[in-house]
């Protein structure tokens, strides 16, 4: 990358911020002085107040479940899962009931004797949580310091006091929830005792257990008698016959049975269809069929039906098996083997089991009914036991319920209640004070920099040699304060030049024109300049007040100068120097008077041709041959002759004079002319073809403006004095 690709960045003039704050001081400190001012009334007007602080610790209470669900009564919990439930507790501070009750606790008012509003003693308390602790800090700011701190410590009872009744409100919720639900619990569990006691009449049960292994050991004794009392073929006969009798089976149907009884995947389902369809039994006395309970045990128990269809289907095939032979005994298991292997001894099975079918028969069926009634009896016991829980761990809740109730347990504890505060908080009058300067040495700046953007005047001597873009021969410096005023003559309404030397000191103006004359002297050095017309963009520029001094300025360093007042308009040279104007200029242009009567001496080498009488055309005398005459033998009896024209504003007389002379020396007062007047005078000039020897920039600032460009040096003291005793020699021998 070269140094041309980098980027231009304009370099910031501090410099001319500072010249346009000394431009416009005036306004900048006026607003500021008014901010001040406003700041220091309202500061100093304002009443001392004083702040109050009190701390609560924020906890849980630990209170046991109440209700058997996994919240506790009275535990905290934030409002969004990233939220403190610190945070919660200080909105619940701030509210609405709390605020309320602490206004009417302490007969609150406002200024105009009105209960104080919930949202103006929000807006006045201060209730934040300290990161890191469970601590709550609340301040009250006001002028009363006993009223702040009864605030701050009645927010905090208050709170306190609706915390306890919230976690009291919950327990009593609870409780008249369980109130409800324990006679209901109480009323199952004796339905359920009843039905478990009828159950047992009914079926004249007493133990169940005992009764089917005497049951079993009574028909194996049987069985042994049979098979040992026939004959081998009556015996094998008589016991098929019989086994076929009692297990309403074919040899075929047998074998899948069996089969079925001992394939682990249908004896699974067949548990879980059994263990669903008492459960759906059970909780039928519970919900109302519609109940999702309900509807989702019954869309099991299909669902587990149509497993075990398939999975019966698997082992049985085509044959038709029934739900009650998924699931048989050892005993018949035994007899269904023994009809496999003694099928071809059927025959005296059947005589066997003919023979003491009669006995064997009540046996049989009070056997094979004992695991019903057992089952029955199981199901029995468990609603009554399930009924028994929920019934013991309700009263139990209601008993705890009950103690919590009347506890009076919050969520907070007090850390530090208010103190009376005795020291004042504020207010902080100087903050005030420096804000209200601040403010107002903002606007300030702001205003003074509006004002200079909105004034299209040219302010520096820089923006003049930008706008006019003429070789700078000359500055001047502004007049100081303490000379002498030149009073004004009646009639004129305009101050009159002052005179260096005789009006005002030498030093500094005196050194700018001599500056002025040496260029002026360098600027044609093959050819020295016998006239120059002085001029100026508009009126109150200083052009009269330069032809004058560069005049006496001139005749100081010894050349023989003639000052011709061209000014037919506004003339003003002789009040300056004090001479009658009777005749002059104008007269002789137009042959009244020679020229020769009108000329006055006003110091050594100076004199000076008034105007004359005002004609009511200017233009046509100085355009005139009688007034070309004139400036060609102003030539051979003086070095130099200067005129001192009007501005060139909608005014051609300086246009017109330069034709005659060596050129126009255009005077710019910084302040004075504006943009426009000064874009306009130069386009004027270049387009009549004006030779412009440069531009005398008048009535700078030496302090403001630091592109002055004025000597640095003092000219000699005594040469200041001599100049200044020659001139006032002169005007006393006048």
């Amino acid at each position: 990358m070269t140094m041309e690709s980098l980027p231009q960045f304009e370099e910031v003039n501090i410099q001319k911020y500072l010249e346009v704050v000394q431009r416009r001081w005036l306004p900048l400190v006026g607003i500021f002085s008014i901010a001040v001012t406003l700041g220091c009334l309202y500061a100093f007007s304002l009443k001392p107040f004083y702040k109050a602080e009190g701390s609560l610790m924020i906890k849980t209470n630990r209170s046991s479940s109440l209700t058997g669900l996994s919240e506790d009564i009275g535990r905290l919990e934030a409002l969004n899962i990233n939220d403190n439930p610190l945070e919660t507790q200080v909105r619940v501070i701030g509210s609405n009931p709390v605020i309320g009750k602490t206004i009417n606790s302490l007969n609150l008012k406002d200024n105009k004797g009105k209960p104080l509003s919930i949202r103006n003693l929000a807006n006045q308390l201060k209730i934040e949580g300290i990161k890191g602790t469970d601590v709550v800090q609340i301040s009250y700011k006001g002028s009363d310091p006993e009223l702040a701190t009864k605030i701050v410590n009645e927010v905090i009872k208050n709170y306190i006091a609706l915390n306890i009744q919230a976690n009291q409100d919950e327990a009593r919720t609870a409780k008249a929830v369980l109130v409800t639900e324990v006679p209901k619990s109480e009323k199952v569990v004796e339905r359920a005792e009843l039905k478990l006691r009828v159950f047992k009449e009914q079926n004249k049960i007493v133990v169940l257990g005992q009764e089917a292994t005497a049951a079993v050991d009574t028909i194996s004794k049987l069985g042994n008698q049979i098979s040992q009392s026939q004959a081998q073929l009556n015996n094998v006969k008589g016991r098929l016959e019989r086994l076929g009798s009692e297990t309403q089976l074919d040899s075929q149907q047998g074998v899948i049975a069996s089969d079925l009884s001992q394939a682990p995947g249908v004896q699974k389902v067949l548990i879980q269809l059994q263990e669903t369809e008492s459960q759906l039994a059970i909780e039928r006395t519970r919900f109302a069929p519609e109940h999702p309970t309900i509807t989702s045990l019954e869309e099991k128990i299909l669902a587990l039906k149509n497993l075990l269809k398939e999975r019966t289907g698997q082992v049985a095939g085509t044959a038709q098996v029934t739900q009650g032979n998924l699931q048989i005994g050892q005993l018949r298991q035994g007899l269904i083997g023994d009809i496999a292997r003694a099928q071809a001894e059927r025959v005296g099975l059947e005589r066997q089991i003919s023979t003491l079918l009669v006995q064997q028969d009540a046996y049989i069926k009070r056997a094979n009914n004992l695991p019903r009634l057992e089952q029955t009896e199981r199901e029995l016991e468990r609603r009554l036991q399930a009924a028994q829980t929920t019934y013991e761990t309700l009263l139990k809740k209601r008993q705890e319920i009950e103690i919590v109730q009347n506890q009076k347990i919050p969520n907070a504890r007090v850390i530090s209640p208010a103190l009376v505060p005795d020291k004042a908080e504020g207010p902080r009058k100087v903050v005030f004070i420096v804000g209200a300067g601040a403010v107002g040495l903002f606007l300030g700046i702001i205003v003074a920099f509006t004002l200079d953007l909105i004034d299209r005047s040219v302010k520096t001597v820089k923006e003049a040699k930008e706008v006019l873009r003429y070789t700078v021969l000359g500055v001047i410096p502004t007049q100081s304060k303490n000379t002498k005023t030149h009073s004004s003559t009646s009639g004129i309404d305009r101050p009159i030049p002052k005179i260096i030397g005789r009006d005002i000191p030498y030093f500094p103006i005196g050194n700018a024109y001599q500056i002025l004359q040496v260029n002026l002297k360098f600027l044609c050095s093959d050819k020295p300049l016998k006239s120059i017309v002085i001029t100026s963009s508009v009126a109150k520029e200083g052009k009269s007040d330069v032809s004058a001094n560069l005049a006496v300025t001139m005749a100081q360093a010894g050349r023989r100068v003639l000052l011709v007042d061209a000014d037919m308009r506004n003339p003003i040279q002789h009040h300056i120097w004090g001479l009658n104007n009777t005749d002059g200029l104008s007269n002789v242009i137009v042959g009244q008077v020679s020229l020769d009567t009108v000329v006055q001496e006003v110091m050594p080498n100076l004199e000076v041709l008034t105007s004359g009488v005002l004609p009511p055309n200017p233009v046509a005398l100085l355009d005139s041959q009688r007034m070309a005459t004139l400036i060609s033998n102003f030539g051979k009896d003086y070095d130099l002759v200067i005129f001192d024209t009007p501005p060139l504003s909608g005014i051609a007389d300086a246009a017109v004079l330069s034709t005659l002379t060596d050129g126009i020396l255009l005077v710019v007062r910084p302040g004075v002319v504006d943009l426009n007047s000064a874009n306009s005078a130069k386009e004027f000039l270049n387009q009549s073809g004006q030779k412009v020897l440069g531009i005398v920039i008048n009535g700078v600032n030496i302090k403001n403006d630091s592109h002055n460009y004025l000597p640095q040096s003092k000219k000699p003291q005594i040469e200041q004095d001599l100049v200044s005793s020659s001139l006032t020699k002169f005007y006393k021998e006048r």
